[in-house]
């Protein structure tokens, strides 16, 4: 079973939601301070990347 182009958008999309959802709960959860800031916003970067990589899947 070979992966076309659209499998790998796909798969991409997928991790990267997952890691984005990971950095968000950890600057909810894990880091209260100053620096759960930054991971909140790291992970609404991932989503933002992830919401282009299933933008490309039909057109790649």
């Amino acid at each position: 079973m070979g992966m076309n182009k659209n499998t790998v958008l796909a798969w991409a999309t997928f991790i990267m939601i997952l890691v984005g959802l990971a950095l968000i709960a950890l600057g909810a959860f894990r880091y209260r301070d100053v620096s759960g800031y930054g991971f909140a916003a790291v992970g609404v970067g991932f989503f933002a990347i992830a919401w282009v990589f299933n933008a490309l899947k039909g057109r790649v």
